[in-house]
């Protein structure tokens, strides 16, 4: 959304947590690629679009909360809600940090904003995540943080908001060339520190939402030549080099701010990358262990740990369990309906109920519930595309081999599940799943909410749309007789299996009317029906 004027708002900051995430989303490979501090564990790409994530919906939320009235939250409102989300969702040592640093921005601009109120921000941003790991590493994100609250303080007195957010991005990029020359671990590698590149991402994300315009200079990597190793002059760094603690220990925990100093300390003797970010009684820990136990009791002598996150660093983690099953499908499903029918076929479920869409950590928490060692997932919905694409990275960093097939509608993932067969080798299974999807067509019913534009012409609240492969196709007075011109839309285009989901609400006997109009109109063509509950669309539709 376009910001020139010196009062970015709560569409601002609900603009930059979209853009951010979606640029986090095309990038998350590409970050987790270049991972190799504080442990190499290819994840750093991940947790930061997984920390965004909840960030934005947290913000989605408030918005939400608004929509029966006339009126947006406030700029105070959005910008607290994204740095809670930020706090709560927080994952791994980067994505703490990054909650952090929109903690420290969302104490500033919920105070006020403009460019002046914008360099005050950064520059707490900075302060704060620094204050917040144990023991500070230069090369790290916190340099680049620091370099970026420098810029953004050198901006051209009097300067917009836009200005100063871009200054900083510049001053970010130029932190981010460097260090490799900071950290040796980068050196070594040849790349720049993951968790600076997350936050380069987050900044011209900013840059952008401020001023309507992406950076004039997308960031590329400046080739990073290692110094002869008798002129190399980088200071070594904890958690540089190999070995180091065997697990990652992540919780929230509300406690007091005494309570809180006493376990910084304490965990401070048990393992190191140790951060805390938070306050006013609510806290989110992270720190490297050997001794995963005694981390979470010295959470529990400080106040009330929750949400606790134990992951092991080596690769077999496989011991002290019973033998996971060779392959499992994780299925998401709109409705209780669809959820049962997949479970009867030994699928894993995450349910997304009207309006609130899974997260990653569900897709993820869905993935170890399986309990195995390759799994497909189907998150049959193409706005989860990013989601599932970060589940799967996180789950892989776990040890297990997973596949998402691209569905975009729950008919699609019921034709993938059912041609499923674990007996195949699991790359014969994914194309033969990919390949029941795509030859799919899908549909479904909705009652418009209020007038609006659509490709099938205006609409008025309470009509009926049928929406084809995601565009509305087709307006209707009643759910029968859109459903009907629907159906003889896509079998105009051949099939041989149409399938029907039905919501709770649907008329009565449209099956059956249905399935009748099937078999008169269209020969040869066969008709299954499946009771979806309650799953926000009156019907479901799809024909293979």
């Amino acid at each position: 959304m376009p910001q020139t004027a010196d009062e970015p708002d709560a569409v601002a900051v609900r603009t930059w947590c979209a853009l951010a995430l979606d640029a986090l989303g095309r990038e998350r490979e590409a970050i987790d690629a270049i991972n190799v501090y504080p442990v190499a564990d290819g994840d750093t790409g991940t947790n930061l679009y997984l920390t965004v994530e909840s960030a934005a919906a947290a913000v989605e939320a408030v918005f939400a909360a608004h929509e029966t009235g006339t009126s947006v939250p406030s700029a105070a409102d959005a910008v607290r809600a994204m740095a809670h989300g930020a706090l709560i969702g927080a994952r791994g040592n980067s994505g703490t940090i990054l909650a952090q640093l929109l903690r420290g921005m969302a104490g500033v601009l919920a105070e006020g904003t403009g460019g002046d109120r914008m360099r005050l921000a950064l520059d707490r941003a900075a302060a704060w995540a620094r204050d917040a790991v144990a023991h500070p590493v230069e090369g790290t994100v916190l340099t680049v943080a620091d370099r970026a609250a420098t810029a953004a303080g050198r901006a051209a007195p009097g300067a917009d908001t836009a200005e100063v957010a871009r200054a900083a991005y510049e001053g970010a990029r130029a932190a981010l060339d460097a260090t490799p020359g900071q950290l040796p671990a980068l050196a070594r590698a040849g790349v720049v520190d993951a968790g600076g590149r997350g936050l380069v991402t987050l900044l011209g994300a900013l840059v952008q939402a401020v001023s309507g315009r992406a950076p004039e200079r997308p960031y590329e990597a400046v080739p990073f030549v290692p110094p002869p190793a008798d002129d190399a002059e980088c200071p070594a760094a904890d958690g540089d080099g190999d070995g180091g603690p065997a697990f990652e220990v992540i919780y929230l925990l509300e406690a007091g701010d005494e309570a809180v100093e006493r376990l910084r300390a304490r965990l401070d003797t048990l393992g190191d990358s140790l951060v805390v970010v938070g306050g006013d009684g609510l806290w989110n820990v992270h720190v490297h262990v050997d001794d995963a136990g005694a981390a979470v009791e010295a959470g529990v002598e400080a106040g009330r740990p929750y949400r606790i996150r134990i992951t092991h660093f080596a690769a077999d983690r496989t011991h002290a369990r019973p033998e996971p099953a060779r392959r499992a499908v994780v299925v998401v499903v709109p409705g209780e309906g669809l959820a049962a029918l997949c479970r009867e076929a030994g699928a894993t479920t995450v349910l997304a109920r009207p309006g609130e869409p899974p997260a990653s950590g569900e897709l993820v928490d869905a993935i170890r519930r399986a309990h195995a060692r390759e799994v497909v997932l189907l998150p049959n919905d193409a706005d989860l595309r990013h989601t599932a694409a970060a589940a799967a990275e996180q789950a892989r960093a776990q040890g297990v081999r997973v596949a998402v097939v691209p569905t975009r509608a729950a008919v699609q993932g019921i034709a993938a599940l059912a041609v499923h067969e674990p007996d195949r080798s699991f790359d014969e299974d994914v194309v033969a799943m990919t390949a029941a999807a795509g030859a799919t067509r899908y549909a479904e019913l909705a009652v418009a909410e209020r007038q609006s534009w659509t490709s099938a012409g205006i609409c008025q609240a309470g009509d009926v749309l049928g929406l084809i492969d995601g565009d509305v196709a087709v307006i209707g007075q009643d759910v029968p007789a859109t459903a009907r011109k629907v159906l003889d839309r896509m079998l105009a285009a051949g099939g041989e299996l149409v399938t029907l989901v039905l919501g709770e609400n649907t008329p009565p006997l449209l099956a059956d009317s249905l399935e009748q109009h099937v078999r008169e109109a269209h020969l040869a063509v066969d008709t299954t029906t499946y009771d979806g509950g309650h799953q926000g669309a009156p019907l479901l539709i799809g024909v293979e």
